[in-house]
């Protein structure tokens, strides 16, 4: 649900009976409940008290620290901005009666004198950091991985570099520098997969220039199949990354779109301002978008859609998304999306250096 669009039904009239309003609301599959000046739950949609897996009417009345997890939720309430602001509680782990705890990025909204929790359920590796979770999870079978890698990898960059002397056009000396590329950032993850060194130190980046390294990988890939869509905002400044990680991740998004059926995919940059990325606010925020006209993301892998090895192709190993959200992630910022069949957009946030603060070039 987008924020700022038509002002949703208040289920305590649903409760009242009111048919219409009801049949509006129970069809949100959004879990949605409302928070009264003293904390206590005052309206819940159905969603909420399915993804809780509880009686709606046993949530009625009760203190939002009365859940499992709740003290989080009671304790941000007084920070939520009077002013329309949502703010953000990352991974909000929720639960009530012993029942195992559900994860998700709570939005929070001041709506007079209550405040509206809007939940976005993750359900990634819940009781451990996800960050850490994704490696240790696959550590043995990635090795493995990585190690058979080595040679064919080391086959295509002499072959590259032999190409490279014959070419004797322009476009194809692009098209050999880009493979050479690639085999230079394939060999550089799988030297860290198999031995694993701190992160290196962020260094200033065009974004636009990972962007561009992405646009001709998929017009490699896809050749004519597939129209790439350019919208950049030239004023952006520069930002601190890793720009190889970067280009993982957007090109996980991008072959994600272009797998999923999609006849255009569109790259869009913007400049954020005054963004809550997780409970830290920036003033400043560089907005990557990739949007495309494919599939849409399946019903059924909605909730669980960045767990690792969940995969709606049967060809799919299920890693592209958990490693984008994880590098986004490792660069302060985040990962969300939005989809109908015809229309997905993924979004990733990358906070820009506050001046106030200085800009630290380390990850």
């Amino acid at each position: 649900m987008r924020h700022g669009a038509e002002k949703l039904p208040r289920q305590g009239a649903i409760l009242s009976g009111m048919p219409a309003d009801r049949a509006a609301f129970d069809r949100l599959a959004t879990p949605l409940v409302w928070l009264d000046a003293g904390g206590r739950i005052a309206a819940l949609n159905p969603a909420f008290a399915s993804w809780l897996g509880v009686g709606a009417r046993r949530l009625l009345g009760l203190a939002a620290d009365a859940l499992d997890g709740g003290e989080r939720l009671a304790a941000a309430l007084p920070r939520v901005p009077a002013d329309g602001q949502a703010l953000r509680l990352q991974r909000l782990g929720l639960g009530f009666g012993g029942l195992p705890a559900r994860f998700a990025d709570a939005w929070c909204l001041r709506e007079d004198a209550e405040v509206r929790v809007e939940l976005h359920p993750v359900e990634e590796f819940p009781g451990e950091d996800p960050v850490t979770a994704l490696p240790q999870a696959l550590s043995a079978s990635l090795r493995g991985l990585a190690h058979e890698l080595r040679n064919p990898l080391a086959g295509l960059k002499g072959a590259a570099q032999l190409l490279s002397r014959r070419s004797g056009d322009a476009d194809g000396r692009e098209l050999v520098d880009l493979i050479a590329s690639e085999v230079e950032r394939l060999n550089g993850l799988v030297e860290r997969i198999l031995h694993p060194a701190p992160p290196r130190p962020f260094e200033a980046l065009n974004i636009h220039a990972v962007l561009e390294r992405v646009r001709q990988l998929a017009e490699a890939e896809a050749g004519w199949s597939v129209k790439i869509v350019r919208d950049y905002d030239p004023s952006l400044p520069v930002l601190l990354g890793d720009a190889d990680r970067l280009t993982q991740a957007v090109w996980n998004l991008v072959r994600n779109a272009l797998e999923s059926g999609a006849s255009q995919v569109g790259l869009r940059t913007r400049a954020e301002h005054r963004v809550l990325i997780g409970e830290r606010s920036h003033r400043l925020a560089v907005r990557v978008e990739v949007a495309d006209d494919g599939r849409g993301v399946p019903e059924d892998l909605v909730e669980r859609l960045f767990l690792p090895l969940v995969s709606g192709r049967a060809e799919g190993t299920g890693l592209g998304l958990p490693l984008a959200q994880q590098i986004a992630r490792e660069h302060g910022g985040s990962l969300a999306y939005r989809s109908r069949p015809g229309h997905t957009v993924f979004t990733v946030l990358l906070p820009l250096p506050d001046p106030d603060d200085g800009a630290e070039a380390t990850p």
